[in-house]
């Protein structure tokens, strides 16, 4: 990898969305949404808000947050248009992050604008919620693929490459959909909570519960197939010809994300509390980008190659 400046611009652009993604994560935990009302982009009428609630500080802040990342985005594009030829995937890379990051806000002025936010159990909501996770996990994969492009990694190959490609592809489709359905099922725990595991058992599967409780058995269900599967996916790209940045990404998703399971259980055992919701998301997000750089390293032309190369060097410095 090559660290130019650009990339690691890139690089820290892409740990300041997490930062942003975990804060707009502690607005829904703790019921700040209406914080500013239904204005957007106004904050309760007003472009900075005077009132002391903390609902209007934490909504504000994360206002605040969203714009400078937008800011940032744009930074990214000019400077890749400026750094790298037409037709570079950088470019590629950093026009659709700025596309994502878009949507990403009209969506939260959707929420707002709607009153789709604070204790709104509505199955819009519940939909719009789910797209967001879908717009955010988009955002953070060309986020890391304009990085990863930047210090020296290659195109995207998908044709050509055999089963790899719907391997990959069906595992980047199981962690948005475990991802969709872990924020409906965090919308639900926070809208409906509980205060035994018995109690929350017991209501998930009472039909005259609110439809977002009865399915939050669904989310740990998708995680253990998923778990299933992303063993199975770590397992085919551990082994030659892969290269070795390529079987330590495989080795890392599967670390990732079974870690992501341990702080999921004890989100569970703990009945939700605020700080393991924001560590599970956060959990989500990296193995997210782990999979888009797996994704990455394994699916280019010089994927076969580079193992290739390794091997022999391997067998000289055996025999030597």
């Amino acid at each position: 990898m090559q660290l130019n400046r650009f990339a690691l611009y890139a690089w820290g652009l892409l740990l300041y969305h997490l930062l942003v993604i975990i804060w707009g994560d502690f607005v829904r935990a703790t019921g700040s949404g209406a914080g500013c009302g239904h204005h957007w982009p106004t904050c309760n009428g007003q472009v900075i808000p005077r009132a002391a609630q903390i609902e209007t500080i934490i909504e504000f802040t994360h206002r605040l947050t969203s714009g400078l990342a937008g800011l940032l985005v744009i930074i990214l594009v000019v400077w890749a248009f400026r750094a790298y030829p037409k037709g570079h995937v950088v470019r590629f890379g950093a026009v659709l992050s700025l596309i994502f990051i878009i949507s990403e806000g009209l969506i939260g002025a959707a929420l707002v604008r709607f009153e789709l936010v604070a204790y709104n159990p509505s199955l819009v909501r519940a939909f719009v919620v789910a797209g967001h996770l879908v717009n955010t996990f988009a955002l953070l994969a060309f986020l890391t693929l304009t990085a990863w492009w930047a210090a020296g990694g290659k195109p995207l190959r998908w044709r050509g490459q055999g089963y790899q490609t719907w391997l990959l592809g069906l595992g980047l489709l199981a962690v948005i959909g475990l991802g969709a359905s872990g924020v409906v099922t965090a919308l639900g725990d926070t809208l409906f909570p509980v205060a035994s595991l018995v109690e929350g058992v017991k209501r998930d599967f009472s039909p005259a519960e609110n439809f977002l409780v009865r399915l939050r058995v669904i989310h740990p269900l998708l995680a253990m197939l998923s778990g299933l599967y992303m063993l199975v996916l770590g397992a085919v790209f551990q082994t030659a010809p892969y290269s070795l940045e390529t079987r330590r990404l495989a080795r890392g998703l599967i670390a990732l994300f079974f870690l992501q399971l341990g702080v999921g259980i004890i989100n569970l055992l703990l009945l939700v509390p605020v700080w393991t919701q924001l560590v599970h998301l956060l959990m989500a997000d990296l193995v997210w980008i782990t999979l888009v750089l797996l994704s990455a390293s394994a699916l280019t032309e010089d994927a076969v190659s580079a193992a290739d190369v390794e091997r022999p060097q391997k067998s000289a410095l055996r025999s030597a």
